[in-house]
Formats: structure tokens, C-alpha cells, sequence
């Protein structure tokens, strides 16, 4: 189902250059012993943080630069020490460590205490200051933020505990000797606190937008999100309830925030596990999974918050036998594009469309134990990397120490289109329907990809028991080309044949041994600028269309018009403007199409042709100023333009499959 490609290697890229540098050390030709290398963090521009046990009994902790693909030595403690998490400001000058205590006699490090705090001066190597010595957790984790405040020196340290706090440390620094970058008065450094949450259960770091999601719990649990700001200022931009069991997680649960190999998990024992994923275009995604002890199913929510709602699914994982395999083992959550994959090995995968999550047939399900993500390791060691940036997922195995992209394998859904799957058709129907919408809508943009479905479409002619193949193509080709223009697109233009059925089918509206139940209005409260404020305008018009009866545009808007206008014999004011709107989309079609006997319908001397290609533009647009206004006229009438020519372009092609299907049944 996914097209893996492995972009690093702490065999590879790390450990055979530690290799080189540890027998450097020996003066040895090979140094031979364990080296022990482990993955600490990731940070904000992709720097690999690491550590490694050194020849001469030492813990050495190192940067690998995913950009020039090289290793830097940071720090050397002079002894061995157990690193749980450590992270590396964004001028590699300071570099906090939390250490958990070996409480082992002679061995113990002073003070007594599970885990020592530092904050330690590596431009050059020179101060360290203890910053926490407490018997609980702590994660630190520095903010990377673009500014142009090149003349002060400061960097700000987030401090997470165990005990359900988060801190944050602003640090003033002084360069002395041109290049030594030294804290200024570290001994005032605790007067520089401030307290940004209180009474965590669970916390989310999202390094790339800067972003911390915390879970706390007095009447109701209560999502909230921190935005820190380039001006060293953070604000609370959203609040989020939740329906959550009681007391869902043992102790406070990090996501994102480095890698603890002295205290790892046991995946059976969380009660709930969860995620937030957010799109730059204004989406979030809060998906959190449920199993059940005392029942042979799984239980997973994805809040939409961009669409003022929540979906919630019960999965049935079958037998006794099998329930007991899969009891208390959460789903693996994979954000790739718009999709959000649920997947739990050897039962079901879910890829969902969180942009058309109305029909469950527009959301590909399959399940089985054929069900297979290609990964090579357990799902339990894998650890998902998103990047609201990037359309792509990232999936860490902290096993091997390997770095996968992972996309969407259009391989596999073509596979899917062209297999019956050895059962009836309206049994596979929802299968092809969600696989075609995802290859022609999020990976439409492939030629080569778009000509192997048209002849799937000419060897499949014949409508499918429960949907029209070639309306789906036509419409969802359309919706391609506005889709990343604005989430709000999603409800007000045509997007599948489905919608418009007096009675949907059974089996496009349900999903064989899953429950779907849907829960309207999140309540969720929003403030903020840049994505915050796309975030909440796609909120509230997705309220507002909700209220307005069929805001789908449908071209049988237009029929009334239409027929008056087929009895126009004379040019008039408004038959130019309809003119000059055809001229648009016929000259848009030609720069598309090199080779304009493409488009014999559309010739000059067909007026009512052209005339219809004219209103058809002038409604569309029409409709998206009354309803979308904040796109603006200009982007609009661009949009419409390209859209309408978009349909003639496909009537085109879908006119041809007709042709060859004719002659083919000739012949």
C-alpha cells in the first residue's frame, strides 16, 4: 500500500563514521567494540541527534546534518551516562541534557535522583549549569525559530516533567572573544521561567510549525494548543473538548519529544493513544485509538476539526483468538496528503479522506491479513514523523535505526481497480471507487498515471453495479484542479456522482463489520494568525454550508437559463459577455492541448456549443462569489476559467473512450 523510500540510516550514515573516529581515538587500523548508538531526537531543520558509547568508557552525544550528510561531535561526558533525552539549540551553541540516574551505589551520580537537568555551553565546550535534579521525567526540547533579531543572543528551552508541567527558560547569552558564546548570568537563569501549563496527561511537540498540544483534564478533557510566535512571545490559539474514558493515560504521555530508550512504553498497557496532524492548507486532524478489553473490536475517533466534526469507528477484529492477539494494540496513525491511514497489521488498514469524509465509499477499507503496509519491522517499533510541510509521511523505526519516506502506492490502488478481489462486484465497488478518486484527485497530476486509468475505463465501459466509472472520472478530475485552492472548495463543487442518488447503495454507505457514527460540531475555539486563521475560516463555512440547502454547484442550475438562451437569435450585451467567457476557456484548452483536432466539438460556427461553455462559466462563477467571497474575484474567475476548461478537456477524453469502445465492439 505504500511506496517506501529510506532516506537514513544509523548503520549507514552514523555508526561506520563513529567507526573511523573511535579508532582514531585507539589508534587502532578498526576499532571493533559496541558502540551502542541510539537516535535521541530529530529536531527542526532535520539534524539528527544521537549518542554513543566512546572506546574509553565515555558517552559521547552527536549531531548527524541531513543536508550535507555529515556527523559532528557535540559533547563527551567523561563517564558512561544514560541519555533519555537531549536538544540542541538552533546555533548549536547550547545543548540540554536530561540524564536518567544510575541509583546503583558507588555508581550513583550526585544528587541522588532519577534524573538530572543540564544545560550545557559546547561553543566551545565550557560551562554546564543543572537546571533539574528531581525523581521524575523531564524533557527538553529548544525552540527553532526564524527571526531577524541578529544583535541579541537568547535562546528559549522548553522543559517538560513528569509531573505535568511545562516550562519555559529564556536563555541570554554573551559572545566572548569574537567566538565564545557563553549564558549570561546563569545563576538568574530559574528568575527567567515561565510556567506555560499546568495538570498535563498528554503532551504533543510539533517542531516544524513550533506548536505544543496539551491534554488536561478538570470537568472535561480539554485540548489546547501553544503557538510560539519569532518575537519570543506564545499564546494559547486552540481549545478543543474531548470524549475521552477515565483516566486514559497511567503517567504524562511525550509525543514528539525525543526518544527515552531507558523508559520505553509498553504499547498493551495504553488506554488511549493519540495524535494531532495538522495540513498547511488549513486542515487538523486529532485521532486518538481506543481497544477493548471486553469485546472483539477496536475503537478509533478522528476529530475533523476543519470540518466541525467527528467520525468515530468500531471495527469488529473478529474471532476470540484473534481479539486476544490484538488485545490492548493500538493502530499505527499515517498522515499522508489528506489521508489519514489506520492501520493495525494483520486486521484492516483505513486510508481516510479527511476532505470528503461524508460517504464512507470515498475512504478506502481493506481488511484481512493480506492487509500489508510493506514495512519490514513491527508496528510497535514504528514511530511516525509529519511534517505539516510535506505531502509525504516519514516512519521511524527505532529498532534498525531507519528513516522511510512513505507515499501512496498508485501501483497497489491500480491493483485494486483492476481486481475483482474475488467476490461480487458491489462487494468490490467501494474499493475501486475510493482507490480511483485517490489516484485521479491526490496523485491526478501523473500523465503517465491518468493514461493507465483511461484504459481502465475503456476496458471497463460498462457501468459498475453501484456507481458510474466515468461520471466519477470526469468529476473527480475536475475537483484535481481546485482541491488545493481552499478546503472549502470541498462542499461547493461537484465531487462525486454518489451524492446526486435518490438511494445510495448498501454498499456505499456502509462498511462491512465497521460502525461509523458521526458527531457534528466540535465546539472547538480558535484565535491566532497565518494557518490558525485559515484553520478557522474553513471551520466556519463549513458551519455555514452545512445550513445552506445544496451548496453543490450542479449543472442543472443552469437549465433554465439555457433553454431561454437556445431561442436568442440576436447578439445581445450579455451573449457577448458569454462570448468572451468561451474565448477564455477555448484559449486555455488550445495552451493544454497542442494538437487542436483534440477539440473538434468546440469549432467557431457551433454557437450553441459556445454559448453553453459561456454560461456555464458565468453560473459557476456565480456561485463560488456568493458562497466563497473571501477568495476574491480574481482567483475565482481564474479558478472557474480553468475548471470549465478542465470539463471540456475530459468530455474530450471520455467522448474518445467512447469512440474506441464502438469500434472495438465493431470490429
Amino acid at each position: 500500500m505504500l511506496k517506501l523510500k529510506q532516506k537514513f540510516d544509523l548503520h549507514r550514515d552514523v555508526e561506520s563514521d563513529i567507526l573511523r573516529k573511535e579508532a582514531s581515538v585507539c589508534r587502532v587500523k578498526e576499532y571493533s567494540g559496541a558502540v551502542d548508538t541510539r537516535i535521541l531526537n530529530i529536531e527542526r531543520d532535520g539534524g539528527i541527534l544521537y549518542s554513543w558509547k566512546g572506546a574509553t568508557a565515555t558517552t559521547r552525544i552527536g549531531k548527524y546534518d541531513s543536508n550535507t550528510k555529515q556527523n559532528k561531535l557535540l559533547y563527551s561526558f567523561d563517564k558512561q551516562v544514560c541519555v533519555s533525552c537531549c536538544s540542541l539549540n538552533k546555533e548549536e551553541t547550547l545543548l540540554a541534557v536530561s540524564l536518567a540516574q544510575n541509583t546503583r551505589g558507588e555508581e550513583r551520580l550526585r544528587p541522588i535522583s532519577k534524573c538530572l537537568t543540564l544545560l550545557i555551553e559546547i561553543h566551545p565546550i565550557n560551562n554546564t549549569k543543572v537546571l533539574k535534579a528531581v525523581d521524575c521525567r523531564v524533557k527538553v526540547q529548544f525552540l527553532h525559530q526564524e527571526t531577524d533579531r541578529r544583535s541579541v543572543l537568547e535562546s528559549h528551552l522548553l522543559l517538560l516533567t513528569e509531573d505535568g508541567y511545562v516550562d519555559l527558560y529564556h536563555v541570554l547569552l554573551n559572545k566572548h572573544e569574537g567566538y565564545r558564546v557563553v549564558m549570561a548570568n546563569p545563576e538568574r537563569l530559574p528568575k527567567t521561567v515561565e510556567r506555560i501549563a499546568d495538570d498535563l496527561s498528554w503532551v504533543q511537540w510539533d517542531g516544524h510549525t513550533q506548536r505544543l498540544y496539551c491534554l488536561t483534564h478538570k470537568d472535561k478533557f480539554l485540548l489546547r494548543c501553544v503557538q510560539f510566535y519569532p518575537s519570543r512571545n506564545c499564546e494559547t490559539v486552540m481549545e478543543l473538548p474531548l470524549e475521552l474514558p477515565a483516566n486514559p493515560f497511567h503517567t504524562v504521555k511525550f509525543v514528539n519529544l525525543g526518544f527515552d530508550h531507558y523508559h520505553m512504553g509498553r504499547p498493551e498497557q495504553e488506554l488511549v493513544r493519540m495524535k494531532v496532524f495538522t495540513n498547511r492548507i488549513g486542515s487538523m486532524c486529532v485521532c486518538y485509538s481506543q481497544p477493548r478489553k471486553d469485546s472483539q473490536e477496536l475503537i478509533y475517533t478522528v476529530v475533523l476539526v476543519h470540518k466541525d466534526c467527528s467520525k468515530t469507528f468500531r471495527v469488529s477484529l473478529g474471532s476470540e483468538q484473534s481479539q486476544h492477539k490484538a488485545a490492548q494494540l493500538h493502530p499505527l496513525f499515517i498522515p499522508i496528503g489528506y489521508y489519514i491511514l489506520v492501520y493495525l497489521k494483520g486486521y484492516f488498514l483505513h486510508c481516510i479522506n479527511t476532505r470528503q469524509q461524508e460517504m464512507p465509499c470515498h475512504s478506502l477499507f481493506l481488511s484481512g491479513h493480506d492487509v500489508d503496509l510493506g514495512l519490514q519491522c513491527q508496528s510497535a517499533n514504528v514511530t511516525v514523523l509529519h511534517a505539516e510541510e510535506e505531502s509525504c509521511g516519514s516512519l521511524l523505526d527505532l529498532a534498525s535505526g531507519k528513516i522511510h519516506t512513505a507515499e501512496l502506492s498508485p501501483a497497489y490502488l491500480l491493483q485494486i481497480l483492476r481486481s475483482s478481489y474475488r467476490c461480487p462486484s458491489n462487494k468490490a465497488d467501494p474499493q475501486r471507487l475510493a482507490a480511483l478518486h485517490c489516484l485521479l484527485v491526490y496523485m491526478g497530476k501523473d500523465p503517465s498515471l491518468e493514461l493507465k486509468i483511461i484504459e481502465w475505463l475503456c476496458d471497463n465501459v460498462n457501468a459498475f453495479e453501484s456507481f458510474d466509472q466515468i461520471q466519477e472520472f470526469i468529476l473527480a478530475s475536475l475537483y484535481r484542479i481546485s482541491y488545493e485552492k481552499s478546503l472549502s472548495l470541498d462542499k461547493v463543487l461537484p465531487y462525486s456522482s454518489v451524492f446526486d442518488k435518490k438511494e445510495v447503495p448498501v454498499c456505499l454507505s456502509a462498511i462491512p463489520s465497521v460502525l461509523c457514527t458521526t458527531e457534528l460540531h466540535t465546539e472547538s475555539v480558535l484565535k491566532g494568525k497565518g494557518f490558525w486563521t485559515e484553520l478557522q475560516w474553513n471551520t466556519e463555512r463549513t458551519k455555514y454550508l452545512d445550513a445552506v440547502p445544496n451548496p453543490r454547484y450542479r449543472t442543472s442550475q443552469i437549465q433554465a437559463e439555457w433553454n431561454k438562451l437556445r431561442s436568442e437569435t440576436r447578439p445581445s450585451s450579455y451573449m457577448n459577455h458569454l462570448e468572451e467567457n468561451t474565448k477564455k476557456v477555448l484559449s486555455m484548452v488550445d495552451t493544454w492541448c497542442l494538437d487542436k483536432k483534440l477539440v473538434p466539438l468546440f469549432q467557431e460556427e457551433d454557437h450553441q456549443q459556445r454559448v453553453l461553455i459561456g454560461l456555464t462559466v458565468d453560473k459557476l462563477r456565480e456561485h463560488l462569489n456568493r458562497h466563497l467571497p473571501r477568495l476574491g474575484k480574481k482567483k475565482i474567475d481564474s479558478l472557474v476559467v480553468c475548471y470549465v476548461a478542465k470539463l471540456v478537456g475530459t468530455l474530450c477524453v471520455c467522448v474518445c473512450v467512447c469512440v474506441c469502445v464502438c469500434v472495438c465492439v465493431c470490429v
